[in-house]
């Protein structure tokens, strides 16, 4: 019995030391997945706006809907503009060359916290949406 004492004291130690080392991960995990969620919904409302970006002379002149690459690189400029407050982020937005579709990509790094024992320490994140522009009776 002798020989024993203190062996509760050591397996507490470790048990707390895995239970902190996942707890860990976990919160490095969860802000990784929070982050990927914001910034697809920064690519999302972008997307939306970039589809709004129609050339309203071709609309009127020859009732076709396609949209006006300025005007979408401007309405995709100022959505991104907006939420890169609350996370900074590259972006870039590209109109198909008949200007049925804008497709807004952006991407961002997460900096990690335990996990950066096991990894670099960064996490890259990238988030892609396409609209297209729809006339809605």
């Amino acid at each position: 019995m002798r020989g024993e004492r203190g062996s509760i004291t050591l397996w507490m130690i470790g048990l707390v030391m895995v239970v902190f080392a996942v707890g860990g991960i976990a919160v490095d995990l969860w802000r990784g997945l929070a982050a990927h969620r914001q910034l697809a919904t920064s690519v999302d409302a972008a997307a939306i706006a970039a589809a709004s970006g129609i050339d309203e002379n071709t609309w009127r002149l020859e009732g076709e809907l396609v949209l006006d690459p300025i005007r979408v690189e401007e309405s995709v400029a100022q959505v991104m503009v907006a939420q890169e407050a609350a996370m900074p982020m590259a972006w870039e937005v590209s109109t198909a060359a008949d200007g049925s579709e804008a497709t807004v990509v952006a991407s961002t790094t997460v900096e990690l916290t335990l996990l950066r024992l096991l990894t670099d320490g960064t996490l890259d994140l990238t988030a892609e949406a396409t609209a297209e522009p729809v006339v809605s009776p």
